[in-house]
C-alpha cells in the first residue's frame, strides 16, 4: 500500500473538515476533571475531529497527554492540539493512514519516542460512504472501507501492544449499525460487525495480561463524517430524528462512554460495548 496519505482520501471528498461545518459539533467537556487519567498517554486516531476530537479534549482535561492522528485535515488537527494544550497537557498531531502497517508502526514509535510510554489506545479512524445499490460499491470503495476501518485497528493493535502494560486499554469505535444494519451503508455496517468481534476476541486473548478491551457503538451523532459524503441529502435532511430521543448526538455526549473505558472506573470490564445512541435498543 502507499504510504502517501493523499492519495487515500476518498473519491467523495471524505474526509470533511469541522472547520467548515454549521451548525458546530459540541466537543466542551461537560465538567471540571477528576484526574482519572493523571499520568496517562492516550492515541487516538481519527483525533481531529468530531468524537475524536471530544475524546481527545477529554482525556486531556482528566490528566492524559494525547496524540491524535488525521488524514489530511491540517486545520482540525491544530485546533485539537491547541484544545490538548490548553488543558495543561502535551499533545502530538500525527497525520498518518491507520490502514497502513508501516504508518501504524511510525505513529506509536512517534508517541512513545515523545511522551515515553502508551497506556491507552483509541481506535476511532473510520469512513463510510453511501450507496442505495450494493453493486455501486466498488472494489477500491471496498477495500478502502476495510482498510481504514477494521485493518487500521489491526495494525495499531499490533504496534502498540509492545507498549502497553497491565492496566492499560484499548477502546474500539463501532457503531449502531452494527446492530441495526443500514441499508445504505453496507461496507460500513459490516466493517463495524467486524470490529465489534475483533473487540470481544481481542478481549479474551489479552485478558490475562491485565489488558482491557472494550467498544463504543454510538447512534447518529453529529460530526463531519455525515454531511461530507457519509450521508444522502434525504437522510442528512432527518439525521438523527428516528431514534427515541428525535435527535442526533453530540460529540461530547459520546466522549465520556471512551473515558469511562479508559479509566479505574470500568477495571472489572473488558469485551463490552457501550450504547450512546439516543435510546435506540440493541441486543448487546
Amino acid at each position: 500500500m502507499s504510504t502517501n496519505i493523499v492519495e487515500m482520501v476518498h473519491e467523495d471528498g471524505l474526509p470533511g473538515h469541522e472547520s467548515e461545518l454549521e451548525p458546530k459539533p459540541e466537543w466542551q467537556p461537560r465538567y471540571p476533571g477528576s484526574g482519572r487519567l493523571e499520568g496517562k498517554v492516550a492515541i487516538v486516531t481519527g483525533g481531529d475531529s468530531g468524537i475524536g476530537r471530544a475524546v481527545a479534549a477529554l482525556f486531556a482535561r482528566e490528566g492524559a497527554d494525547v496524540a491524535i492522528v488525521y488524514l489530511t485535515e491540517g486545520d482540525d488537527a491544530a485546533e485539537t492540539k491547541r484544545i490538548i494544550e490548553a488543558e495543561g497537557r502535551r499533545a502530538l498531531a500525527i497525520p498518518a493512514d491507520v490502514g497502513s502497517r508501516k504508518m501504524a508502526e511510525r505513529i506509536v514509535a512517534d508517541v512513545v519516542g515523545a511522551f515515553g510510554r502508551l497506556d491507552i489506545l483509541v481506535n476511532n479512524a473510520g469512513e463510510q460512504h453511501p450507496d442505495k445499490d450494493i453493486g455501486d460499491i466498488t472494489e477500491q470503495q471496498l477495500q478502502r472501507t476495510f482498510q481504514t476501518n477494521i485493518f487500521g485497528m489491526f495494525y495499531m493493535v499490533q504496534a502498540a501492544l509492545p507498549h502497553l502494560g497491565e492496566g492499560a486499554a484499548i477502546i474500539n469505535t463501532t457503531s449502531v449499525t452494527m446492530y441495526e444494519g443500514s441499508s445504505e451503508l453496507l461496507d460500513y455496517s459490516a466493517t463495524k460487525g467486524a470490529i465489534t468481534a475483533f473487540t470481544r476476541s481481542l478481549s479474551e486473548n489479552l485478558v490475562e495480561k491485565g489488558i482491557r478491551v472494550n467498544a463504543v457503538a454510538p447512534g447518529p451523532i453529529w460530526t463531519p463524517l455525515n454531511p461530507c459524503g457519509g450521508a444522502s441529502p434525504e437522510k442528512l435532511a432527518h439525521f438523527g430524528e428516528s431514534t427515541p430521543m428525535g435527535r442526533p448526538g453530540q460529540p461530547n455526549e459520546v466522549a465520556p462512554s471512551f473515558l469511562f473505558l479508559a479509566c479505574e472506573d470500568s477495571s472489572y470490564m473488558s469485551g463490552q460495548v457501550l450504547h450512546p445512541n439516543g435510546g435506540t435498543i440493541v441486543n448487546g
